[in-house]
């Protein structure tokens, strides 16, 4: 029965966002609401930016929905299985960041806003109980306290909302790697039997799929192409995060089948992760703010080897799915810190290789090197 709902749920929110969006962009061109190009964008022509005002009132009237669906057949349980805490504190949480995220695609915010405005939904999250309480043996630690696990649970937040920020930066990429995530996140939801959970992942799956398409393939000519802005990719990445930390805490009243939870929940966002950590640092080591946007990005070096922005889109997700693909299966044989070594290793050398093609390129074209 619950694979009915996780149906209903992806179809409800792929219809209603599959809606949403053109209404978006009728309002858009009408009042002129547009990502003007400048000199760090890479696309070349105006496109609304206002994609992500149609993911939340998709995802929550979907959950809604199909949660109150499954209610009236389910009547000796809480079908999303939250406490009234964490479901008060979690919307709380994203609306704050939703109405956040429209003010700064429509006027601009400074980043120190955007920030606290993170931090407090953070917190709200977490104070819900939703918070890391284990390690499972990741660094040789295992049970956290809650002095030590909640501030981490809130960086973390905060840093899962900014990695998924960071890496929107050509057609399909945020989306892309969001759609696998929440795919996945759903099957391990539902493998658990942790249905409220599993909804919120399928439908977030079925709110992206709309957009996806017309972020990739629409046309800009046609006026049917679109951006998520900052309002859809922070509570993607706010959604995202809640998930990854949900699926990997301890709970006493039930065992979890799935083994070091913790590298499989965060091996969905392993690709985001790692590619803003190293442009942190590459902006570090330039003296430069780490808040302000460059063209340091696994996407923009792909771009600058002269792949095409589908080939590079496609390439980051692929690798997204191969890194989990891994690291599931060598979580049968391995422990989690190896696995964890071995993904940075890996993802280091990759950017080694890719930087020395770029400058070979560059300087075969008498350019400077990257």
């Amino acid at each position: 029965m619950e694979l009915l709902y996780v149906i209903l749920g992806i179809l409800i929110s792929l219809f209603f966002t599959a809606w949403f969006i053109p209404q978006i962009l009728a309002v858009s061109y009408r009042k002129k609401l547009f990502d003007y190009v400048d000199a760090r964008k890479i696309h070349t022509g105006v496109v609304p930016r206002l994609g992500g005002i149609a993911f939340v009132p998709s995802i929550l009237v979907s959950l809604c929905l199909v949660v109150g669906i499954a209610s009236l057949f389910v009547n000796d349980r809480n079908v999303l299985e939250i406490s009234p805490l964490q479901l008060s504190f979690g919307l709380c949480s994203i609306i704050l960041l939703y109405y956040e995220g429209i003010m700064d695609d429509l006027v601009g915010l400074r980043y120190r806003i955007k920030f606290v405005v993170q931090i407090i939904s953070s917190v709200l999250i977490v104070s819900s109980g939703v918070w890391m309480n284990d390690f499972h043996g990741l660094f040789g630690l295992h049970e956290l306290s809650p002095w030590i696990g909640m501030p981490l649970s809130v960086v973390v937040i905060v840093f899962i909302i900014n990695a998924i920020n960071f890496i929107d930066g050509i057609d399909g990429l945020a989306s892309g790697l969001s759609i696998v995530a929440t795919f996945f996140f759903g099957m391990l939801f539902y493998y658990e039997e942790m249905w409220g959970c599993a909804y919120l992942s399928f439908v977030t799956f079925g709110t992206l799929l709309p957009f996806f398409y017309y972020n990739v393939f629409g046309n800009e000519q046609k006026r049917r192409k679109i951006f998520m802005g900052d309002t859809g990719s922070q509570c993607i990445g706010l959604i995202l995060a809640v998930l990854a930390i949900y699926f990997s805490m301890s709970r006493p009243e039930m065992e979890t089948k799935v083994k070091g939870s913790i590298i499989v929940s965060f091996s969905l966002l392993l690709v985001p992760a790692l590619d803003v950590i190293r442009v942190v640092i590459h902006r570090f080591r330039r003296h430069a703010n780490i808040f302000l946007p460059d063209k340091s990005h696994i996407h923009h070096k792909l771009l600058m080897l002269g792949m095409s922005h589908k080939a590079a889109m496609s390439s980051i997700v692929l690798a997204a799915m191969v890194f989990v693909a891994i690291n599931l299966l060598l979580l049968q044989r391995i422990n989690i810190n190896l696995i964890l070594v071995i993904d940075v290793v890996v993802w280091t050398v990759a950017h080694m290789l890719l930087t020395k093609a770029i400058n070979k390129k560059n300087e075969s074209n008498g350019a400077e090197k990257y």
